[in-house]
């Protein structure tokens, strides 16, 4: 069994880029076509999905549904796989929290994994919630799954199951909109 992560198509926040986090924000049309484009490369290459799983926020909601009426699977929202809460940072840009909120912002940068922005939650806390909803999916499910979400979501994951710095997660990890990643559904059981 397969574990396709993708993130949700592109929104104008990303094109602003604009910290998303929790807010929710849907897709533009370019994530929309982003997301018919992987709809017909997924019914084309033969990847045997079984079913879709996905976040909550619309962007994913509506990237997975996109991919489910191609392929036929009505997509299940599942809890713990949305985007991380940035909390009082989002709706800025990155250089607008270093400058507006510089030393909150270098204590959460040195520390990442376990210090949380304000109002926020941490990498670590992501992953508490994210390990045991991937481990649900797994135990549900027989065949491979798609499991649409964000791009923190996928850095995160892919930072602790190859033990990296958290630190380094855009820059060995960076999942563009509408991208894919695959998964051994072993590594959540």
């Amino acid at each position: 069994m397969t574990l396709y992560l993708v993130r949700h198509g592109e929104t104008d926040w990303n094109i602003a880029s604009k910290i998303q986090g929790q807010t929710d924000i849907t897709l533009n049309e370019k994530g929309r076509w982003q997301a018919e484009e992987f709809a017909a490369k997924i019914a084309g290459e033969h990847y045997e999905i079984e079913g879709i799983y996905t976040s909550y926020k619309q962007r994913a909601l509506e990237t997975a549904r996109i991919i489910g009426t191609a392929l036929d699977i009505e997509p299940k929202i599942q809890p713990g796989i949305e985007e991380i809460c940035l909390g009082k940072w989002e709706g800025y840009t990155w250089k607008q929290v270093r400058e507006l909120f510089g030393e909150e912002y270098q204590i959460w940068h040195d520390n990442r994994r376990y210090k949380a922005p304000p109002g926020g939650e941490s990498y670590q806390q992501l992953l508490d919630r994210l390990l045991p909803a991937l481990h649900e999916i797994v135990e549900k499910e027989r065949g491979n799954v798609l499991v649409v979400t964000h791009s923190a979501v996928i850095m995160t994951l892919m930072s602790y199951i190859y033990d990296t710095p958290f630190e380094d997660m855009a820059k060995n990890y960076k999942t563009g909109n509408a991208g894919i990643v695959e998964l051994d559904a072993e590594l959540f059981r």
